[in-house]
């Protein structure tokens, strides 16, 4: 029986992706606090776990803007992972350029990649303070 590799290195590239939205976003707006991405994560597994269900998923509650901000930046790029096409704009005449998908993931993967991502949330939190998971991740993206 082969050995499964963790989560964390067969979707090395899910992680670092969905991390450095979240300290970009950061990084733009420091008021963000760990419990914002909490809600956002969270938010984020309800809908993909309603999709695996076949239900339409109810819209978040997400009550500023910020998480608003957020949410559409990870929904965007677990979209992308999940087989539809990313428009981004080029910086220097602002034309759109689309950039193909990878091998889809499934809907299960993603929502297991989330539940992932939200447990570093917890434990740093708990050890470093209201934003210490944005301060640890934060130091090991430029």
């Amino acid at each position: 029986m082969p050995v499964r590799q963790p989560i964390e290195e067969e979707y090395l590239d899910v992680f670092q992706n969905l991390e450095s939205m979240i300290i970009s976003v950061y990084r733009e707006a420091p008021e963000l606090v760990d419990w914002d991405v909490e809600v956002v994560v969270d938010a984020l597994i309800r809908r993909y776990q309603a999709e695996m269900r076949g239900r339409e998923p109810r819209p978040p509650r997400l009550t500023t803007e910020l998480r608003e901000s957020l949410f559409a930046l990870m929904e965007g790029i677990i979209q992308w992972y999940l087989g539809e096409e990313l428009e981004l704009f080029s910086a220097e005449d602002e034309s759109p350029v689309s950039i193909p998908s990878p091998d889809p993931l499934t809907l299960e993967e993603i929502v297991a990649i989330l539940k992932r991502v939200r447990k570093p949330i917890r434990t740093w939190n708990k050890r470093g303070g209201v934003q210490g998971y944005l301060t640890f991740v934060g130091g090991f993206i430029p």
